[in-house]
This record gives C-alpha cells, sequence and structure tokens, in this order.
C-alpha cells in the first residue's frame, strides 16, 4: 500500500469514528408493525435523527408487556411506551410481572397519544352490543399483551368472559381470521386512527361495538386514568356513526440509564415538533405537557430540566 493510499484510510477511519461519537445510539420500542404506536416510533426516530446527535432504530415489540420487561434488563438509552398502570404493576410485581424481580426503573419523558379500545366485528355478524358477543369466537388482543389483560378484564367485570368463546391467536393473524369466518371478532388498543383497522376496513365490511355509560362507568371503576374516548364517524372507511369507548394513558418512558443530556434532548425534540407531528397525524393532537401528571413513574431529571425551562409543573411522585 502506498503512503497516501494509508493516509487516506487513515482519514476515512478518523472521520467515521468522529461521526460514530457524535451520534448516541437510542433504541425506540412500542408495539407492532401494523399499530399506530410503531407508525408513532418511526416518526419520532425521523425528527430525532434530523437532529444529528441521536441515532434512533426503531424495533417492532408484542406490546406494552414486553416492553416493560426489557426496559428491567436492558442497558443504554432505551424509549418505551406503556400505559402507566403496567409500570405500577411491575413495580410491585404482579399481574403479568408476578414473579419478575420488582422493576422501578422507567422515568417519564413525554405524553403518548390515549390507547382506545376496539372492539372489530364483521359487520354482519350481528353483534351491536358487547352483550350481543356471548357465544362468539373472539380473540382478545395479542397473546400477553396488555390489550389482552385489559380486554380479559373488561369482559370479567361485565359479567361476560364466561358467556364468550375467548381464544388465543397473535393479532398480526387476527384480521384474516375475521375475514375468513374463523373468528366473529378481537379486540385492539392502540391509538385510533390504527393502521391495522384502516387497512382491514378496505377489503371487509367491519363494525366497532360501541361501548353504553354503564359499561364505559364500570370498564373505568377498573383504572382510574381510563376515561372516556369517542372514535368519531369517518375514522374508518365505512364508519357511520360516532363509536363511545375507552381510553388509557400512555407515556414514553426511558429508564435511569438514560443521561440527563439524552433525556432532555428527546424531551426538547418532541414538544417543538409536536404541532409538525400532529399535522401529519391527527392522534397526536390531543397531546399536551399538563398530561405528565397521569403517567406515574418520577420525571427524568433530563426531561425536567425542559418542563421547567417552559414553564411545566413537573409532578412529585
Amino acid at each position: 500500500m502506498t503512503r497516501l493510499a494509508i493516509l487516506m484510510t487513515g482519514a476515512c477511519a478518523l472521520v467515521a469514528a468522529t461521526g460514530a461519537a457524535a451520534s448516541e445510539r437510542l433504541t425506540l420500542k412500542s408495539a407492532s408493525s401494523s399499530s399506530s404506536y410503531y407508525v408513532m416510533m418511526v416518526q419520532l426516530a425521523e425528527l430525532l435523527r434530523a437532529g444529528g446527535t441521536i441515532s434512533p432504530t426503531v424495533e417492532e415489540s408484542q406490546g406494552s408487556v414486553q416492553n416493560v420487561k426489557e426496559a428491567a434488563v436492558r442497558p443504554g438509552n432505551f424509549l418505551f411506551t406503556s400505559p402507566p398502570s403496567l409500570l405500577v404493576a411491575a413495580s410491585q410485581s404482579t399481574g403479568a410481572f408476578e414473579g419478575d424481580p420488582a422493576f422501578d426503573g422507567a422515568r417519564t419523558l413525554f405524553v403518548m397519544p390515549y390507547v382506545t379500545m376496539h372492539i372489530v366485528v364483521r359487520a354482519d355478524a350481528g353483534i351491536e352490543s358487547l352483550s350481543d358477543l356471548a357465544g362468539r369466537t373472539f380473540v382478545p388482543g395479542g397473546t400477553g399483551t396488555f390489550c389482552e389483560g385489559r380486554t380479559r378484564a373488561v369482559f370479567q367485570a361485565l359479567e361476560l368472559e364466561e358467556a364468550i368463546n375467548l381464544v388465543d391467536l397473535e393479532l398480526s393473524a387476527a384480521a384474516n381470521a375475521l375475514r375468513n369466518r374463523q373468528i366473529d371478532g378481537f379486540s385492539t388498543c392502540s391509538s385510533h386512527p390504527t393502521p391495522q383497522l384502516s387497512e382491514l376496513a378496505t377489503t371487509l365490511d367491519m363494525a366497532i361495538v360501541p361501548f353504553t355509560e354503564s359499561e364505559q362507568a364500570a370498564i373505568i371503576a377498573l383504572d382510574a386514568q381510563s376515561g372516556p374516548i369517542t372514535i368519531a364517524a369517518g375514522t374508518y372507511p365505512g364508519l357511520e356513526a360516532d363509536v363511545p369507548s375507552v381510553g388509557v394513558p400512555v407515556g414514553a418512558y426511558a429508564t435511569t440509564a438514560m443521561s440527563d443530556d439524552m433525556a432532555y434532548d428527546i424531551t426538547r425534540t418532541f414538544w417543538e415538533n409536536r404541532e409538525a407531528l400532529a399535522g401529519e397525524r391527527p392522534w397526536w393532537a390531543g397531546v399536551t405537557p399538563d398530561l405528565i401528571e397521569y403517567l406515574w413513574a418520577e420525571v427524568h431529571p433530563g426531561a425536567a430540566r425542559y418542563y421547567e425551562e417552559i414553564g411545566v409543573a413537573v409532578p412529585a411522585r
């Protein structure tokens, strides 16, 4: 190798090393690739990558339970989404985390759009209410996910669990099973409109079962942070009327392993671009900084610095 070639090789290696040092790695994890939360993570990754100091990677997930379990053991910069109720359960080793070491290392960064519960059926199935699911075959969300646990709890609270034939099936297979009349319906929990249902509605005349006011009240009693939410007419192709449902808050969290500067940069980048995000996807429109009080976990010190700069009170836990 000539002297010039050696010098050029060394220079290229130096440039590559400098670029690598300038970008700190970050993993973002939310849900399956067919969900709205996965799309949200891709949007966030694009924003952070454009800043030049963070190198983000989006990973597909089976849902919030997996996210929290990974957060408890995963090193490095890890951003994940979860309803706050799962963090409470993880800190107490209860529910889906029974037998796991207690995990209290999650730290709040910012608010995500609420989870909306969708009870999806074929429009020609004659299912117009939750009680009409009695005797039907139903998938209560992806196996082992927050949605499955919440759906089973809802049916139990409404005294329907024993009346419905609940079957285990991965959510990615539920749409085809519904098309092929192998099941009568399935539950999916994601911000609306969720891509999976937008796609399904283009090839199947589907319906979303509404909740009555008394059913909403019984469901909200399961989790005081839940609240009534409406899936507006036109949200999905063929949806001609508003559908009353219930929503659950969701947060974007880091762990104590994330540096203060990284948490500050992520939080600042998100809020400074939230309006632009809402212009691309309407689910961001209802997200405001004051909602961090509903996210349970202590606010990360780096994120707290940003909230203090913009005059948002950081809740004490």
